[in-house]
């Protein structure tokens, strides 16, 4: 895991992973506990910790887009579409950027 933190792509899998999993954690457990059981702490906890994480993948999907002459139309917006889609950050990760 610590080779990944040399390149800006190694970085932007890692965010992949931390987004994809903030988005489960903030879907499957968070939500439901604040409307099943009444208890929005995990959603005040985690709602600010997964924006702060959305960001840092949007912007570092940009930026190594940028960097690596990526098509937008070709590469960038599957990885932009995939942090919104539950487990689509892993699906990135392991189809497009586990290879680049």
């Amino acid at each position: 895991m610590i080779h990944l933190l040399k390149t800006k792509i190694g970085r932007l899998r890692i965010l992949a992973i931390l987004e994809g999993i903030s988005l489960l954690t903030l879907v499957f457990i968070a939500v439901p506990l604040k409307y099943w059981i009444g208890n929005p702490a995990l959603v005040r906890m985690m709602g600010p910790i997964h924006g702060t994480l959305f960001l840092l993948f949007l912007f570092n999907t940009l930026s190594v887009g940028v960097e690596q002459h990526w098509k937008f139309k070709e590469t960038t917006w599957k990885i932009i579409l995939a942090c919104f889609l539950p487990f689509g950050t892993f699906y990135i990760d392991k189809k497009i950027l586990s290879r680049l």
